[in-house]
């Protein structure tokens, strides 16, 4: 069974949106002392080596994270699969609500992934295409989410353009998604630009239409703070690589709770079933929670560094880490303006985050050279990507806008 599409007389969204303030999300803006941010940063070893301003694209390993997988290898040499049923089984379900909690979201409406690739792929699974063909994207989404639509020939894939490169107008979106769309399908945070969309306003205009909103969030989770269940969003994907400080291997899906029993997966594990551990091929049966859209067993490796991250960031609190964030971009863009430098950035400071693309004629040689300095950055076409998070320091952005004034440009 497919589901009919939200009948947005039926089930109005949370709220009408008003005007996009990003900023609104943060509830408080107290810094970390110094103390407090020592004690942070001495959490991450490679802090102590290299100045890493590259936490979107892998945050850095924690002890904490490491203390978490040492646990699961004792418990794996000392119980072998019977740690399945008396601990791992429970740390599946600890980290489900710990990052329902984080995401504003409950903890039914949150599932385990293996990767963002196959939470998207049992959503869009779920769906009738014969009743509504048409999905809207953008061109600054990242590949995998159009990739999904893409492979379907019943689907119309329509990508938005982006007027000035960095962003996307929401009246673009409200224009597009109509009678026919599936699903409004984009980014929260875009992974070249930086450029933060107004999610709950995205979730009005697909709802108003009676489409699905669909949010790749992996740029956003851990360096903005979320109330999933606020925004009207519908399906939201993330995971622990990035700002999260997890590692790879793992993503979350989070689908709204009245949703969740009108989406029947055709494409399914053993872990989406009612009774798992009953192995009866001919009772298969959903389970009434987002587990229904799990894949197979988790990378429980990554179950556990990505709890032992996410505490970090639970103990200085989500919005201050957006404050943090938000006073380290501030600072690393007025230094790069003082040295000349150029950035792909949104014009309206509000729709900024902790991702920022400095213009640059030979990014992947100043990436390499910097690195040799021992300066972890990354590289897009046209632009060294930086990316500070809540442990970075004004000295480690002082140091990185020295060095790049200084290599050829």
């Amino acid at each position: 069974m497919t589901p009919d599409f939200p009948d947005p007389a039926a089930t109005p969204p949370a709220a009408t949106p008003p005007a996009p303030t990003q900023g609104t999300e943060v509830a408080s803006r107290a810094p970390l002392t110094p103390e407090a941010l020592a004690r942070v940063r001495a959490e991450f070893p490679i802090l102590e080596a290299r100045t890493y301003l590259n936490s979107c694209s892998l945050g850095p390993l924690s002890h904490r994270a490491e203390g978490e997988l040492a646990d699961f290898l004792h418990l794996w040499h000392t119980m072998g699969a019977s740690a399945w049923y008396e601990h791992w089984l429970d740390r599946l379900d600890v980290l489900r609500a710990r990052v329902a909690t984080l995401l504003g979201a409950g903890h039914r409406e949150m599932a385990l992934s293996p990767s963002t690739s196959v939470a998207l792929s049992s959503v869009t699974e779920s769906v009738d295409w014969s009743k509504r063909p048409r999905v809207v994207t953008t061109e600054l989404d990242f590949p995998t989410l159009g990739y999904q639509f893409a492979v379907k020939p019943q689907v119309e894939l329509v990508v938005l353009p982006s007027p000035d490169g960095v962003g996307v107008d929401p009246e673009q979106f409200a224009e597009a998604v109509d009678e026919r769309t599936a699903f409004l399908a984009t980014s929260h945070v875009f992974f070249t630009t930086g450029y933060r969309q107004d999610i709950t306003r995205l979730a009005h205009i697909a709802r108003e239409a009676g489409a699905l909103s669909l949010i790749d969030g992996y740029q956003g989770a851990g360096q903005v703070a979320l109330d999933l269940g606020a925004t009207g969003v519908d399906i939201y994907t993330t995971g622990p690589l990035k700002w999260l400080c997890g590692g790879p291997g793992l993503a979350y899906l989070y689908v709204r709770d009245e949703l969740i029993r009108r989406l029947e997966p055709r494409i399914t594990s053993w872990f989406a079933t009612v009774n798992p551990f009953e192995f009866d091929l001919e009772g298969f049966a959903f389970r009434d929670d987002a587990r229904r859209f799990e894949m197979g067993t988790p990378a429980l490796p990554t179950v556990h560094t990505a709890l032992g991250g996410q505490a970090i960031l639970e103990e200085v609190g989500m919005e201050v880490v957006e404050a943090r964030n938000r006073l380290l971009t501030r600072y690393l863009e007025e230094a790069l303006e003082g040295e000349g430098f150029a950035m792909r950035r949104a014009s309206d400071p509000a729709h900024r985050t902790a991702i920022v693309m400095v213009r640059h004629p030979h990014p992947a040689e100043t990436v390499k050279a910097l690195a040799e300095e021992g300066i972890i950055v990354d590289h897009r076409p046209g632009h060294v990507r930086i990316s500070p998070h809540f442990f970075n320091t004004t000295d480690e952005v002082d140091r990185i806008v020295a060095a790049l004034a200084r290599l050829p440009r």
